[in-house]
Order: structure tokens, then sequence, then C-alpha cells
């Protein structure tokens, strides 16, 4: 299989860096994104700051990160075949309670990063004649939980799930792929140590492991005939 670039948004830590390792162990160039410099240093390192690695921090809200990030690629590595918009933020808070400025800030975080990152890279695949953008959507876009209110983030992640749809179909014949994966609960620094007190919502009754998502997004990058896809993991 060709070695391919891999840009991961939201890849120091959690779902992001398990995709980001995933890449990188099957023999892809990898290019990790996030917003703190530090954090994003120490997964370098940690990767083993090889040859097929490169890092950019900065906020996927800014188009600028985006256009860096594709800029990063091409000089390193020469294409940007697969965009992976990890990046993102979660939280609970009652609907009532919710203020202008909290939806804004995952409007912005999640909607805008998701939507301007890709804005990024379509050019570049479009002289490439093809490319795979793989958004990270939510299973609670069609299953509210009553118990545990964020319809903030969840708003924000069903236009995700929206755009998806829509880019499948605005750029499919130029041979580009969109699709989303949404994972459960998966065992990540965000749960802390109370993940395993969400198995009951799955019908595994197990949390997921951050190898669970990465194995799906690899395949869903390396497939070449699914696009408008929501994948529930």
């Amino acid at each position: 299989m060709k070695k391919q670039t891999i840009i991961v948004t939201g890849a120091a830590s959690g779902i992001g860096k398990g995709i980001a390792k995933y890449f990188l162990d099957k023999g892809d160039n990898v290019v990790i994104n996030s917003l703190t410099e530090s954090a994003l240093e120490k997964t370098f390192n940690e990767f083993g700051a090889g040859d097929n690695l490169a890092k950019f921090a900065g906020d996927v809200s800014d188009k600028k990160t985006g256009e860096q990030l594709v800029r990063i690629a091409l000089e390193k590595f020469g294409s940007v075949d697969v965009l992976i918009n990890n990046a993102g933020i979660f939280a609970s808070k009652p609907f009532l309670e919710v203020d202008e400025a909290y939806l804004d800030t995952f409007l912005k975080t999640n909607l805008k990063g998701t939507y301007f990152t890709t804005q990024s890279v379509i050019p570049q695949m479009l002289k490439q004649q093809g490319g795979v953008v793989i958004n990270i959507g939510t299973p609670l876009v069609n299953h509210g939980l009553g118990g545990w209110p964020a319809s903030a983030p969840i708003s924000s992640k069903g236009a995700i799930h929206a755009l998806t749809i829509q880019l499948a179909a605005e750029f499919g014949k130029q041979n580009i792929r969109v699709n989303t994966v949404a994972p459960g609960v998966i065992r990540t620094p965000m749960h802390g140590d109370n993940a395993d007190q969400s198995a009951g919502l799955h019908l595994l009754n197990r949390v997921g492991e951050t190898d669970d998502v990465s194995e799906m997004v690899y395949t869903v990058a390396k497939s070449n005939f699914i696009t408008g896809a929501i994948i529930n993991v």
C-alpha cells in the first residue's frame, strides 16, 4: 500500500494521539497538531521525532492553522492524502444555563475548526485528484441522553455530521471522500478514571479503547468506496 501523508488535529492526547500513532506504526507520514505547544512537543518526542513525523501547534478554528499544516505536509512529504479532524471539546451543561459565549466555544473549536481546516486541504486534494477527510463526531447526535445534558457540544457535532454528507456530495466526482467516525465513550484522559462507569451506555457493556477508533479511521482512510457515511464506533 502506497505511503500516504496524514494530518491529525488534536493529536497531543486521547483519540487523536492514538490515531496518529496507528498511522505511524502502519508506515505512513503523519503531521500532528495541537493547540498546546508543550503537549504537542511531548507527543512528538514520544513518537520518536522521526523522519516520517512533523508537527505544528495552532488553533484549528483559525484557517491559517490549516494552511500551515498543508504547507508543512507538502514541504516535508509532498502530498496531503488524509485529513483527520479530531480536535474538539466536549462538556455537560443544562440547556437553560447555556449562554452565547458558552455555545460559541463549541461552535468555534468543533464546527469552525473542522470546517476551515477542511477548507485548507481541499484545494490540494483537488490538485492531486483525490483525498480523504475523516471527521470525528458522536453517536449522541442521534441518541439523546436526558441524564447528561450537552446540547451545546452535540449541536456542534451535529453540524459536523451534516457537513460530512454535504461535502461528500460536493466533491465525490473529484475523488475526494468525506466521512465521519463517531466514537462512543473511549478510555482517554478526558474521562479520567471514571470511563468504565459509562460501560452500560454501550451494547457491548464496555467502554472503547483508542485502538477501536483508530482501526476504523484507518479502514475508512484506506477504503476507496466509502463516502458520506457516519460510522458509530
